[in-house]
């Protein structure tokens, strides 16, 4: 009975040991950045502030970086974006080939045939824009092209800065473009 025992001691204190991985085998096999990351397809995010919806955002690939030090979600594949009124009604679109939502700023940068637009047909197009969540602008120091077909405007620039409603906004320099002067003749009545 003494030669089981000690052989079934043997045996666990194998099994016990042999069951240990080398922490720079395992390093080896999943890089720190893969682990940290989360893969999503065809995916949409609801921002809410209070209990109601004010942004939704749309996009065939959410790729998620979980580090403690910069968390951040990015769209390599493109990102279409909702702004919504109280009632959940848009109100004006952005849309991008790609974005990063940077969470500890809390700033999104979307490049690529960027286009923002609003309910009243007004457009900007560039090829870089920079949402900031927390004052609920974007801007941009790149080129930028404004169409507004209501008015028949067509304003160009470098720099931009609007709410994200796309109501006001300001070209900061080089500002040229074609503006139709009966439009402007009424607004000064």
């Amino acid at each position: 009975m003494s030669r089981f025992y000690y052989f079934s001691i043997f045996l666990l204190f194998i099994g016990v040991y042999s069951c240990t991985n080398d922490v720079k085998d395992v390093d080896a096999l999943v890089s720190p950045t893969e682990a940290q990351k989360e893969i999503g397809k065809n995916v949409t995010i609801y921002y809410s502030d209070s209990a109601v919806v004010k942004v939704k955002i749309r996009g065939p690939l959410l790729e998620r970086y979980t580090e403690r030090d910069d968390p951040k979600d990015v769209f390599p594949q493109g990102v279409f974006v909702e702004f919504l009124d109280l009632h959940g009604k848009p109100y004006s679109w952005l849309e991008a080939d790609r974005a990063v939502r940077s969470e500890n700023e809390h700033l999104i940068y979307v490049s690529g045939h960027v286009k923002f637009y609003n309910s009243n047909n007004d457009k900007l197009e560039s090829p870089e824009l920079i949402w900031d969540e927390s004052n609920e602008i974007v801007k941009t120091d790149k080129f930028v092209r404004i169409t507004q077909p209501e008015r028949g405007d067509t304003t160009y620039g470098y720099g931009f800065e609007a709410n994200q409603n796309f109501t006001r906004f300001e070209i900061k320099r080089k500002v040229q473009g074609k503006i139709n002067i009966d439009n402007l003749s009424k607004n000064l009545d």
